[in-house]
């Protein structure tokens, strides 16, 4: 397959923001295009979110007072940037995705992959059944954007419906230094993504098994064999990624 006409467009959080194994895949295979909308601290789900000023809860991203996105994690009583961070989901950045692309900033992709997962609690994973019910996204009440399960099935669907002809991708969390956070991730792989991605036909991406960054090379809060702090991805750990999304790709696309 001639990958130089392909045109890339991905989403996820601060392991895919900007120039990581993303843009590794985007040169290993020559495509024409990069659009990436990944944000740090990003979830896949719409939340609520309190501070000592109030509540906020995502917007969508069209909306006219959409006060935009941030990735700011720390404590805050900053209603405002309370405001962004609620903005901070792969709902909102499908949203914006969509709309770069019908403004002319963007062309149409013709491979979509979505990193997302690693910032998502247990407690919002959801009910899959419930999410996966009916065949439209329109007046669908078991969707429930407030789940991983649900947020999961409007994304890749608004996705597949909007780009009949891309193909989809759903690369899982890789592994951090923390057992504790690695058990909810392989938790969330296991009961809502693979099911999630399985019944939308789009492609899982095994990172977490696969990409070859373990939990036992790293260290919490230092630098280990391939992340930096024992969370994000070094230069040689977002090549490494880059590298074996590259060759799933590659070796899945028809």
């Amino acid at each position: 397959m001639d990958f130089s006409k392909l045109n890339f467009g991905v989403d996820g959080d601060s392991i895919t923001a900007n120039k990581q194994w993303s843009w590794r895949v985007f040169e290993n295979l020559g495509m024409a295009t990069h659009h990436n909308v990944a944000v740090g601290s990003a979830v896949w789900y719409k939340r609520t979110l309190s501070c000592a000023n109030g509540s906020v809860t995502t917007q969508d991203y069209n909306s006219p007072d959409f006060a935009g996105i941030s990735d700011g994690w720390e404590p805050t009583d900053d209603i405002e940037e309370l405001q962004k961070r609620a903005n901070n989901c792969a709902v909102v950045h499908i949203q914006r995705f969509i709309s770069e692309v019908k403004s002319g900033e963007y062309p149409v992709p013709d491979v979509f992959a979505f990193a997302m997962g690693t910032n998502d609690t247990a407690e919002c994973l959801g009910d899959v059944n419930m999410a996966l019910t009916g065949k439209s996204l329109d007046n669908n009440e078991n969707i429930d954007l407030f789940t991983e399960a649900g947020a999961m099935r409007w994304c890749i669907q608004r996705i597949m419906e909007e780009y009949p002809l891309a193909r989809v991708f759903v690369l899982t969390p890789i592994q951090t230094a923390m057992p504790d956070h690695n058990e909810k991730i392989e938790t969330q792989i296991n009961t809502v993504m693979r099911k999630v991605a399985g019944a939308m036909g789009a492609q899982v991406v095994d990172c977490f098994h696969n990409c070859g960054i373990c939990e036992k090379f790293e260290v919490e809060g230092g630098k280990g064999k391939y992340l930096r702090d024992g969370l994000h991805p070094d230069i040689e750990g977002q090549l490494l990624e880059g590298d074996y999304a590259t060759k799933e790709i590659r070796n899945n696309m028809f």
